[in-house]
């Protein structure tokens, strides 16, 4: 990635900024967008595409995976996404507040219309900004993920593969790029050897 690489988030920072939502005017709308990018890796324009067709059953509840349209996705690249409890908790509640049609946008302005890429991408650097992360882009949180499922990834059974396809990536390589090291990490698999 050309230059400087957005901040990966700690999760004294998520706690903090899901905190904050909370106070904010329109914190489940909020809480649901911060999530989609920590929780679920999401890119801005992901965000801003996301409809409740990709996220309701067919019976119209809440299911339990994020099914990504091709029109929703960087290079018409699809996926289908298992949805955090987390997530899928914010969603619910939501859903809940007025039922939209199923290709309404998930995330949507004051005036009742989906957001841009580039609206959700204003909103992620003026809530960084308040907060004082600096560094910090809408790109953090999809960052996060990647960085937190590559080091857990082993626990569940999986491979880095199964990451490279959660973030949506080509290759590989992409999604090594997405991983920030720790040092402490580092030195504990050493003494592993």
């Amino acid at each position: 990635m050309a230059g400087k690489q957005a901040k990966v988030l700690t999760a004294t920072q998520i706690s903090t900024v899901l905190l904050h939502l909370g106070s904010t005017r329109h914190g489940v709308r909020d809480r649901v967008m911060f999530l989609l990018s920590a929780k679920a890796g999401l890119r801005a324009k992901e965000i801003a595409c996301i409809t409740w067709s990709m996220v309701l059953t067919a019976t119209g509840e809440v299911g339990d995976m994020i099914h990504l349209e091709d029109k929703a996705t960087k290079r018409a690249s699809g996926r289908s996404i298992p949805m955090n409890r987390e997530l899928r908790s914010a969603l619910v509640e939501l859903h809940a507040r007025g039922i939209r049609s199923p290709d309404h946008p998930v995330i949507f302005s004051e005036r009742g219309i989906g957001m841009t890429a580039n609206t959700v991408v204003a909103w992620f650097s003026r809530l960084y900004d308040r907060l004082g992360f600096l560094g910090c882009s809408s790109h953090s949180g999809r960052r996060t993920f990647v960085t937190n499922a590559a080091r857990k990834v082993g626990q569940a059974g999986g491979s880095l593969r199964d990451v490279q396809q959660l973030a949506g990536h080509r290759s590989l390589a992409m999604t090594a790029r997405y991983i920030e090291s720790d040092s402490d990490s580092q030195r504990r698999l050493v003494n592993l050897i």
